[in-house]
């Protein structure tokens, strides 16, 4: 009997071990490999159609799952991802995605894009390479109203719950990375690069978002590092480097009739070398909305030979010149400006230009200590209707009361 009993114990210890295992939910997600549906990293074969099928099967796949683009230059087409998936999805980069050099090719606004996704992750040590060089001849906006449309290299429209970690992004035609309408998406360890003089290579462009953390990223384009634009709220934005290019902004705002309000924004631990602008808020003077930037934080930062370090411009014109309407609509307060150090360019380190019909209010500095590496003697603080205060070291001395 009691050898039964014992190889009863065992054969139900057995079975219970089996059905514990076989009954247990996975979490390792099917892989797509894109060459499993023709792609062919050669850096020549159009992979559009292959990699539109591999993301159908993957979106759709009953559990966690990932696209794989492997090592290889695969050229690539204007594409949209768009769900929504069935589970959590992976969009793994670790080779070169090539775009079109002519953006005639592309035939969509932004190259590749991602829409209507929840738990999306974009990421590996890949470089998406938009190949911009000769479409950067093309961008004359500043004098050409019909001057044409050039991609960006990577957007995402109302994905919320998802991150993008660890690609590059290299030579977008426009913009690199644009958000619109995203919830709770987290951006780190992102590098984006294009030359200092490439025209609106905007590195981070971000509208109507919310719950958005950028960090341990370096930017260096020709324009903008990050721009937020209008409607967003809750914003986190540290351990970045920003150089070359147009810093971090606020804007530019006014523009548009049916802008949103933005409110929540902190800027902090980060480095910006040789931009033209350090952090700035920027909104046209003859505003057609009337909004309000409220609850920005920034805090410390290092300016390095920067033209404009801390730039409040309500007076904001791209161009030679700009019909003058009116002064802005747009309400900027309670902005705090903690411990940023550093060189400027310019002999006006620090400009507070607000609206005289609604002026800046309760703008608070501390610790400001920006000197001016030019000949034309130390850095000067520029105040126009702005009401707020100022404690600690200040350097230049500060015009707040």
């Amino acid at each position: 009997m009691a050898y039964i009993d014992f190889v009863f114990k065992v054969s139900s210890l057995t079975l219970l071990f089996i059905i514990g295992t076989t009954s247990r939910p996975t979490t390792v997600p099917k892989v797509f490999d894109v060459r499993r549906y023709g792609a062919k990293g050669d850096g020549k074969t159009v992979n559009t159609k292959a990699f539109t099928n591999t993301w159908k099967d993957a979106c759709t796949w009953d559990g966690p799952s990932k696209m794989y683009i492997p090592n290889g230059r695969f050229y690539l087409g204007g594409v949209s991802f768009v769900g929504p998936c069935t589970s959590k999805i992976s969009f793994v980069i670790d080779g070169t995605l090539l775009a079109p050099p002519n953006n005639n090719d592309i035939k969509k606004e932004t190259w590749i894009n991602f829409g209507y996704i929840d738990y999306l992750t974009v990421s590996g040590s890949g470089t998406i390479d938009g190949q911009g060089k000769k479409s950067w001849l093309l961008n004359d906006c500043q004098k050409n109203t019909n001057c044409p449309k050039l991609a960006i290299n990577m957007g995402f429209d109302f994905v919320n719950k998802s991150r993008m970690e660890g690609i590059t992004s290299l030579n977008s035609k426009a913009g690199h990375l644009n958000f619109f309408s995203v919830d709770h998406f987290n951006i780190t360890g992102v590098h984006i690069t294009a030359p200092g003089d490439s025209p609106n290579t905007d590195g981070i462009k971000i509208a109507l978002s919310s719950n958005i953390q950028i960090s341990n990223t370096h930017i260096s384009t020709g324009d903008d590092c990050i721009a937020m634009l209008s409607g967003n709220t809750n914003f986190d934005i540290y351990n970045v480097t920003c150089g070359p290019g147009h810093g971090i902004s606020v804007g530019s705002l006014g523009k548009d009739r049916n802008e949103k309000n933005i409110n929540g924004l902190t800027v902090r631990d980060t480095i910006f070398t040789g931009t033209s602008d350090g952090i700035r808020i920027k909104t046209w003077e003859s505003s057609a909305s009337t909004i309000a930037v409220s609850n920005l934080v920034y805090e410390n930062l290092q300016m390095i030979d920067v033209g404009a370090p801390i730039n409040i411009d309500q007076k904001y014109c791209p161009y030679t010149s700009c019909q003058k309407l009116g002064d802005s609509h747009i309400q900027i307060q309670n902005v705090t400006l903690k411990n940023i150090w550093g060189t400027s360019r310019n002999k006006v380190a620090v400009k507070f230009q607000c609206s005289k019909s609604f002026p800046c209010k309760n703008v608070h500095s501390s610790d400001i200590n920006l000197k001016h590496n030019g000949v034309d003697g130390p850095a000067i603080t520029l105040c126009e209707n702005i009401k707020g205060s100022a404690t600690g070291k200040m350097i230049p001395p500060h015009c707040l009361n």
